[in-house]
Order: C-alpha cells, then sequence, then structure tokens
C-alpha cells in the first residue's frame, strides 16, 4: 500500500472504526460526550475512550471529566486507547499524569482483503481448523490463549460467548488443532456497515510456532471478510506479529498504546 492508500485508510479508521464507532456487542454503549467517544459495557465488557478531539486547553479537564465518569458507573477499570496522530501531542503524559498507565505499545497495521483472500496458504501437516460456533470452542481459545501468552482472559471469554449468543453474524472465530489438542486460536469481529473488520487473537502455543498457521489463520479469516465484501483487515499488531503480517502484505497506519485506569 501506498503512502497516499494509506493516509485514506487511517482517515476512513478514525472515522468508522473511532469517532463513528459501534459498541462491539450489544449489551454495550457507545456514545459521543462533547469532544470524546467512549464505549460503556456491563460486567466483564470493555470499557474505554475510542476517541477524542482534544487540545491542550481542555485535555486536562476532560480525561479528568473521564475518570470521573467511570468511576462513578462502577467500571473497574478502563482504557483511553490512544494514537501516535491524536492531539494534543503531549496527551500520553498527560493521561499518564491521571493516573491511567500505559501498556506496551502496538502497531496498528491494515492490508487489503483483496489480496489477502487470495493467499496460497494449506494447513501445515497435523492440523485441522475448528470453526468456534459453541461454549465447547471458546473453551478451546481461551486453552490456546493462556499456553500461548500465559495469561486468563475472562474478558475476552465473556466477549465471545456475547457476540456467539447475540450477533453470531459478527464474529469469525477459529482453532487450529493438531489432533485433539487446540495449539492455536485468533478471532475476526465485523461490525455491520465498517470498511474493517478487526483480526484480533492469533496465539500459537510456542511448540507450533515458525509453521505457517499464524499465516493460515489471517487467509482464513481473509476468505471469510471477501465473502462480506469488507476491504479492509486491521491489526493491533504486537512486535511479534509485525513482521509476520508486513510480509503478508499489511501497511502500517501508526502506533497505538492502550493508557488504563484501575480502580483503587
Amino acid at each position: 500500500m501506498d503512502l497516499d492508500e494509506l493516509d485514506k485508510a487511517r482517515a476512513a479508521y478514525d472515522a468508522g472504526m473511532r469517532r463513528d464507532a459501534q459498541p462491539d456487542s450489544a449489551r454495550a454503549r457507545v456514545e459521543r460526550v462533547g469532544p470524546v467517544v467512549r464505549q460503556t459495557a456491563p460486567a466483564l465488557g470493555w470499557n474505554g475512550v475510542l476517541w477524542s478531539d482534544l487540545d491542550a486547553d481542555t485535555a486536562d479537564a476532560e480525561i479528568a471529566a473521564q475518570v470521573a465518569y467511570f468511576a462513578g458507573c462502577g467500571a473497574p477499570e478502563f482504557e483511553w486507547k490512544l494514537y501516535d496522530h491524536d492531539r494534543p501531542a503531549d496527551l500520553g503524559e498527560r493521561l499518564r499524569a491521571a493516573g491511567l498507565v500505559p501498556e506496551p505499545p502496538e502497531t496498528l497495521m491494515v492490508g487489503r482483503v483483496s489480496e489477502l483472500a487470495g493467499l496460497p496458504v494449506e494447513p501445515p501437516e497435523g492440523i485441522t481448523l475448528r470453526v468456534v460456533t459453541d461454549d465447547a470452542g471458546v473453551d478451546l481459545m481461551m486453552e490456546v490463549h493462556k499456553r500461548a501468552f500465559g495469561t486468563e482472559r475472562p474478558r475476552i471469554r465473556e466477549l465471545l460467548l456475547a457476540l456467539l449468543r447475540d450477533e453470531p453474524e459478527s464474529l469469525a472465530a477459529v482453532v487450529a488443532m493438531a489432533g485433539g489438542t487446540p495449539v492455536s486460536a485468533a478471532r475476526m469481529e465485523m461490525r455491520p456497515g465498517t470498511s474493517f473488520a478487526g483480526l484480533w487473537g492469533g496465539g500459537t502455543v510456542p511448540e507450533w510456532r515458525g509453521r505457517g498457521i499464524y499465516r493460515l489463520l489471517v487467509a482464513h479469516r481473509a476468505r471469510i471478510a471477501a465473502e462480506r465484501g469488507i476491504p479492509y483487515l486491521q491489526v493491533d499488531a504486537s512486535a511479534d506479529s509485525r513482521p509476520i503480517l508486513e510480509r503478508l502484505g499489511f501497511g502500517v497506519l501508526g502506533v497505538t498504546v492502550p493508557y488504563v485506569w484501575t480502580r483503587p
């Protein structure tokens, strides 16, 4: 993708996935309050700021207002998802001063579905794909996540179960199986009317890395996106994933850092 196309994709992403974002599940609510777009969700759902239009004169007061809002509604935590082209330029420093803690940065990447859907990928020997349609499939995904990343993710489990129950058409989730053992898992979230499908997960257990499973799962999801008429795939890529995605043809839109407030 050339620079002109990347600039257009960044503008489309900011508009469709941030400023005019849709809730990530049927039970969440997205609202614009002045210069901020935020999502509020019950139980284990994701709470956070998706987009803001701030300057040096308004930023500190707006940060304080969002901390007060999420504290008041009982959220255990919320995330301010900061992108490197957001303003003011020192917004990250202001978030840190307000008590939000930065997590590791991720690279916002985008790829054309028309190209990625045609990747010549065959499953590695001994690997089959299982489409996730029920609680048992979600449990397999969580098993992979724990083995691949060493963490439990109850919020992700809750989200997947909610999407399968309430909006199954918005989710495409898959597990790579080595016989009866899950060794990799990934999902794609598709909100109606948007130009971007989000790729999430992609974790592979250590002993199966480097065999082409990550590439296989990207291609699998790209073909589904092509069938839905979605033009772009979007990834918040880790340092490990970025070089793989660049080899597959993804371009860089910028860097995003989650700043997290946790209830004292």
